[in-house]
């Protein structure tokens, strides 16, 4: 069975960060391990607390995956600070990892900055560079070009100018009002649109870790970067398209929508 390796956040309500990946890694057919970069206290309606890993721990984290069950892919979300991404680097280029898929969550879905300019640039200096493949939305792609995208023109050239900068595919994320739940992959010099529909639903929390984590679940699993995406907007539309309406805010997907109820019904008869 193909691994795969979270390094994340916790996110206590199980819509994003870790729960989420590893509910998405799991359903998609891999081994789903985790190294929790924070504690975060938060529901549907926003976090209220946060609980930082120190590096240290954060590596001993690493290193017990690491030397014994090796991932064949490597999927990072959100990490705060510039010690623990630092760690993150130095571990990811000691143990030769592959198939690392970045999730670079440096904005809030309000529009706030959710790193320190200090966290960014390490980010970039240390991290971005140990990609195969970078996830961000356009308003992190902004921060990264240093401008506006409001258009898929603008998207375009976006994404093959971080592409180019990191030496990695990169596949940004579309939505933001810009178009229709559109996705633009640039890799190895050739760029790729991703066509998607808009699901027409407020509970879309945890959406971009979900998406990542599948593409490392289908790097994993060895399937060429294009079809490795492909098969992850299919599974993100899927889990938004089946319905969740849960919490009183912008709830969670459902990420085992297609976890059939006959297969629970066989196992419950068997005697084990």
């Amino acid at each position: 069975m193909k691994k795969a390796l979270t390094i994340a956040g916790s996110d206590s309500s199980g819509g994003a960060g870790i729960q989420a990946d590893i509910k998405t890694m799991t359903v998609n057919g891999v081994f789903a391990m985790s190294a929790i970069t924070a504690l975060t206290a938060q529901n549907t309606t926003g976090v209220s607390d946060i609980l930082e890993a120190s590096p240290e721990f954060l590596k001993e984290q690493l290193d017990s995956v690491f030397t014994d069950i090796f991932p064949d892919a490597v999927k990072i979300g959100m990490v705060s600070s510039s010690g623990l991404i630092e760690i993150i680097a130095e571990r990811l280029i000691h143990y030769k990892a592959k198939n690392i898929v970045v999730d670079p969550v440096m904005v809030a879905t309000s529009g706030a900055k959710l790193l320190q300019d200090d966290a960014i640039k390490t980010l970039e200096d240390e991290l971005f560079p140990l990609a195969d493949v970078l996830t961000p939305n356009i308003p992190e792609a902004e921060i990264l070009i240093g401008r506006k995208i409001t258009s898929v023109e603008d998207m375009e050239e976006a994404a093959k100018e971080i592409s180019s900068k990191y030496k990695c595919a990169t596949l940004l994320k579309g939505g933001h009002a810009l178009n229709d739940a559109n996705d633009y992959l640039y890799a190895k010099g050739e760029g790729k649109w991703f066509d998607g529909k808009r699901i027409d639903t407020n509970n879309t929390h945890g959406t971009g870790c979900t998406l990542s984590s599948a593409i490392a679940s289908n790097l994993a699993k060895g399937y060429p970067m294009d079809e490795a995406v492909k098969k992850a907007k299919d599974y993100i539309s899927k889990a938004l398209a089946a319905g969740l309406n849960l919490g009183k805010g912008s709830g969670p997907m459902n990420h085992a929508f297609d976890i059939k109820e006959e297969y629970k019904e066989v196992y419950d008869e068997k005697d084990f």
